[in-house]
């Protein structure tokens, strides 16, 4: 099931190769979904602000470790398409005790100060105890995503998509089944919507595991790896991990500055931000995609073949992030409804405003994705960061300047994603630009 990226038509090796990526996200948000659907249904909409407010937060910790792995995944892209069998394998070794190290790390911090936590985010009283019961439960499941996403991108880099879609499928239904039976049935409140979670991921997590162990013989050798590889996957994984960190830190901060304005505005942006990520989120898979490709090809030194794939995966991007953005506009209202009765006008009113305000520039976040793609897989991470840095720095001070203003309010919070998008868009287009110009004899 491996793919060679660096042979056959562009724009059908690049879509094919991202399909099932793109479709295993979707499964993944389907049942991140679910948990805040059945949530914010059966147990009210401070359950969901709850839930809501700690999907972000889980977003920012797993993001150090999503970052570690999606940095290793280029430099396994590039050894794959260099044909450097002994290299990818220590580079395979040593990745996986780095980001062990760190997942280990990290989750002994985060449930030693989970309560500085829950202050530094600002929660209303009235959800507190259900975040911090939903939290303790669901900090249970760092490792699983360890797992799943260090082997998923092992074998994305590889040319193989299929397989993570494929566990991550299964995982999605175990996850729905056991949210509808824990929380609907034995009414284990927001904590069996955390178990359900926990289970599923440990499913996908160890299974896709064993495939991997299983599929390379390589992977069952004698653990073993140089001190130079460990310097490299670090060189290529740590900017990533930067940049993945500071860009949900950022998202993190604007949580807390929502969180502030009460449960109203916490319960619209906890199922708002749901459809954002649903809506967006195919586009980023193929940003990732096009990492991986560009990478393979970037390995074997085919320039012109990278030159047609920035274009092609451009229009590509382009054209479906109007059509999604159409569609956001015309049945936000609808799309409310599913997380929220209707009754509660005040949270839908508010959460229809966030979607149809940034759910206009989804251009902006396309483009973004492939910039960080792009930066990623020619061995630039450190523009990833800088891009990162210019979307999410402009958002946090503009959320909290503008929502400052008492005629703007939250709206000042809305309005600061699309302009920081734009911003880190431009900055990287000229960037790419520059850098193409000092290697005119060989672009790439």
């Amino acid at each position: 099931m491996e793919k060679d990226l660096t042979k056959g038509p562009v724009l059908k090796t690049m879509f094919l190769f991202a399909l099932p990526m793109i479709l295993g996200n979707l499964l993944q948000q389907c049942y991140n979904i679910a948990d805040t659907l059945i949530v914010g249904r059966v147990l009210g909409s401070n359950a969901l602000g709850a839930v809501g407010s700690s999907f972000t937060l889980m977003t920012f910790i797993t993001s150090v470790l999503l970052g570690l792995c999606m940095g290793s995944g280029a430099l396994f892209s590039i050894k794959f398409g260099q044909r450097d069998e002994k290299g990818f394998q220590n580079s395979v070794h040593g990745a996986f005790f780095l980001i062990a190290v760190v997942t280990v790390v990290l989750n002994a911090l985060v449930f030693l100060f989970i309560d500085e936590i829950l202050i530094f985010l600002q929660v209303p009283s009235d959800t507190i105890a259900l975040m911090r019961e939903y939290l303790v439960v669901i900090f249970w499941g760092i490792a699983a995503t360890f797992l799943y996403n260090f082997f998923s991108c092992l074998l994305r880099s590889v040319g193989n998509s299929v397989v993570p879609l494929i566990y991550l499928g299964i995982s999605a239904v175990l996850n729905i089944g056991l949210d509808l039976l824990f929380v609907a049935v034995f009414k284990f409140g927001v904590a069996g919507a955390a178990w359900a979670t926990v289970i599923a991921q440990y499913v996908s997590g160890i299974g896709i595991g064993v495939y991997a162990l299983l599929k390379y013989p390589f992977l069952r050798k004698k653990f073993s790896f140089t001190f130079g590889s460990i310097k490299e996957v670090a060189g290529f994984s740590f900017l990533t991990c930067v940049q993945q960190s500071v860009m949900n830190f950022g998202i993190l901060m604007v949580q807390g500055l929502v969180n502030s304005f009460g449960s109203v505005v916490m319960a619209a942006f906890a199922a708002a931000v749901k459809i954002d990520a649903f809506a967006y989120m195919p586009v980023q898979d193929f940003g990732n995609a096009f990492s991986t490709f560009i990478a393979q090809n970037y390995g074997a030194k085919k320039n012109d073949r990278i030159k047609s794939g920035i274009k092609t995966a451009l229009i590509s991007v382009t054209v479906f992030c109007i059509i999604v953005s159409l569609c956001i506009f015309i049945f936000a209202p609808q799309l409310m409804g599913l997380f929220i009765d209707y009754s509660e006008i005040d949270i839908i009113s508010c959460g229809v405003d966030y979607l149809r305000i940034e759910g206009a520039f989804y251009i902006g976040i396309g483009v973004l994705f492939l910039l960080y793609g792009l930066f990623r897989a020619i061995g630039k991470p450190g523009m990833s960061v800088v891009l990162t840095v210019i979307s999410l720095g402009s958002r946090v001070v503009l959320a909290y300047g503008l929502s400052a203003i008492p005629q703007i309010g939250v709206f000042g919070i809305w309005w600061s994603v699309p302009i920081g998008w734009i911003l880190a868009d431009i900055t990287g287009i000229l960037s790419y630009y520059f850098i193409q110009r000092k290697m005119s004899k060989n672009p790439l």
